[in-house]
């Protein structure tokens, strides 16, 4: 048998079982080293492939087709340094929970520490960011070596998706590197449902221990419920379903979705604007509760975090079907390692865990105060109020996806509850400010129209991602945020280091982005105020493609008019709840 047939029998057989497990997506990278496997992906009917030139930009992107499929996306790559390209957002998927297959191209073994070109160590490339890795063996095609093949193949899949995260799996080539499709049953043969079948069930307690838990928190009528980034759609309506049987209020992040069922009925019970609420120490301790159970990753908000540390002594419980220690303040925690779903199902029969009366009263008062406050723009056009427009505005069963510094949190605080078919996403794993622009494509790759909330540096690191909606004709809509420079530096100590600030954290770039919009293809607007801004937006929703409206503001000013705001809704709190 020939070295070209073990090849591609060998390679096809493992590509075919990815199929076979329900692989949808492969993002290739162009190179020489990996053409068997680029070859078996573009070839295979059952798998889209996606070609991206840049590895940095083409591993956010299967990060994005991750976050907005909920599966596992394969990424391929050629040998070098076009593999440590893939670093950051393999980094990214580790914290953020997201299922990636990496399969990396490598010169054989002879080729290896000789000074060969293009041959670096790619064992373990990954750290401890790959949450398992294995070494292929080099291609045979005899019975015993397909099935090896089918194998990996397999448990890469449920590897990425048992541990939710990225797998790394290495490949030495030899040349030729050509496949033969012409060969008989070339795809081989698959096994019933896949190599390695997986039957798992939901994590729960069991009644005792929802009983000694009811227990522990007897007497205690003040609970608060925390709804964190990695809360779906479906786990969201069943915390908000848990926080009406208990009568309790529920802290909602922008990023757990939970925000997106704020109707009429359920408004009492979800708080959105905490994180203005807990910006002084009063207010703090007068909202302060018995025990606090958190679903999912911490919150975004900063304050909140604040909140939790000035009340360490309380009972805190964080629920989570991933065996993670999520609690970065340092508290003493009780996890539970339970599905939330289920978890707020069986909680909501515990009837001695409803609220005093008055409490979620007391919450629902001051959140609306502050939502009132933070809603008034005054006829002004600010980096907030364009939040707010961008709120009304977007589209059914549509995709924000938000970038990190100042973009999530004014999405935390501008983006209030309301009745939305929206799913909303972010890189806060490592929250990092690269490859947001290419995260973005990658959700906008599913179909549904996308917005990208991002700000001017972030654009900037990641112009490159802007290829892939423009030669995959994108649904994506970017409003970019343009405050010449790294905006979230100016509410931290280093702003008053006028001598140093701006070279450093400042940063301003001061490039006309409406030059990189042609370079792309996309439909530009510079919007000067609200009205433009909004008629920009409604434009873009009606046009095919990628669409960039640029909000210019200044960063000193940004800054002011947040305190400002922050301000009014501590008056207005403390004299709701103090009298002053």
């Amino acid at each position: 048998m020939s070295w070209t047939e073990d090849l591609t029998r060998y390679v096809c057989n493992f590509v075919d079982e990815l199929a076979a497990g329900g692989l949808a997506h492969a993002v290739i990278s162009p190179g020489s080293r990996s053409t068997p496997l680029a070859l078996a992906f573009a070839e295979h009917k059952e798998i889209r492939e996606w070609v991206i030139v840049d590895e940095r930009s083409a591993a956010f992107f299967a990060l994005g087709i991750a976050k907005a499929s909920r599966k596992p996306v394969v990424l391929i790559c050629t040998s070098g340094t076009a593999a440590a390209n893939y670093y950051p957002a393999i980094v990214e998927a580790f914290y953020s929970h997201v299922p990636l297959v990496v399969l990396t191209a490598d010169r054989p073994h002879e080729l290896r520490d000789v000074d060969a070109p293009q041959a670096i160590d790619q064992i373990h490339l990954y750290g401890q960011y790959a949450k398992w890795f294995h070494e292929m063996a080099l291609p045979e095609s005899s019975p015993r070596m397909l099935s090896y093949a089918r194998s990996k193949a397999a448990r890469s899949l449920h590897e990425a998706e048992i541990q939710s995260g990225p797998v790394h799996l290495n490949f030495p080539f030899r040349e030729p590197l050509v496949l033969d499709f012409s060969l008989e049953n070339v795809w081989g043969e698959r096994l019933g449902n896949g190599f390695y079948p997986l039957m798992s069930g939901n994590r729960t307690l069991n009644p005792g221990q929802f009983f000694a838990m009811e227990d522990c928190l007897k007497g205690k009528r003040k609970g608060l419920l925390v709804a964190g980034l990695g809360i779906d759609l479906e786990a969201s309506k069943a915390l908000l379903k848990l926080a009406r049987n208990w009568a309790m209020p529920i802290l909602a992040d922008p990023l757990s979705q939970l925000r997106q069922l704020g109707d009429e009925e359920s408004g009492k019970y979800i708080i959105d604007s905490y994180d203005a609420l807990f910006k002084t120490e009063e207010v703090r301790t007068s909202l302060r509760p018995d025990y606090v159970i958190r679903f999912g990753a911490m919150p975004v908000s900063k304050t909140y975090r604040f909140y939790l540390e000035q009340h360490a002594d309380i009972p805190q419980f964080i629920v989570s079907d991933e065996t993670h220690f999520r609690e970065p303040t340092g508290n003493r925690t009780s996890f539970i390692h339970s599905d939330c779903i289920t978890f707020a199902e069986e909680a909501g029969k515990l009837k001695n865990l409803v609220a005093e009366s008055g409490w979620i009263e007391k919450w629902f008062e001051v959140n609306s105060l502050a939502r009132e406050v933070l809603s008034s723009s005054a006829n002004e056009f600010m980096e907030g109020t364009a939040v707010l427009e961008l709120a009304e505005q977007l589209p059914s069963n549509s995709i924000l996806f938000s970038g990190n510094s100042m973009a999530i949190r004014d999405l935390d605080t501008f983006m209030f509850a309301a009745k939305r078919d929206l799913s909303v996403m972010a890189n806060r794993g490592a929250n990092g400010i690269d490859g947001v622009i290419s995260s973005a494509c990658g959700a906008a790759a599913s179909g549904k129209r996308t917005t990208l909330l991002i700000g001017d540096l972030s654009f900037y690191h990641d112009m490159n991602g802007l290829f892939a909606a423009k030669h995959y004709k994108l649904p994506l809509t970017i409003v970019l945020v343009n405050n010449s420079g790294g905006g979230i530096f100016s509410f931290l100590p280093q702003a008053n280091d006028k001598r140093h600030f701006e070279a450093l954290f400042g940063t301003p770039v001061d490039l006309d982005f409406g030059k990189a919009a042609e370079l792309y293809g996309a439909d530009y607007v510079l919007a000067r105020n609200g009205e433009e801004f909004s008629q920009a937006l409604a434009s873009s929703y009606d046009r095919e493609g990628l669409s960039i409206i640029e909000v210019q503001t200044d960063r000193q000013e940004n800054e002011q008019w947040h305190r400002d705001k922050w301000s009014k809704v501590n008056e207005r709190i403390s004299k709701k709840l103090f009298g002053e």
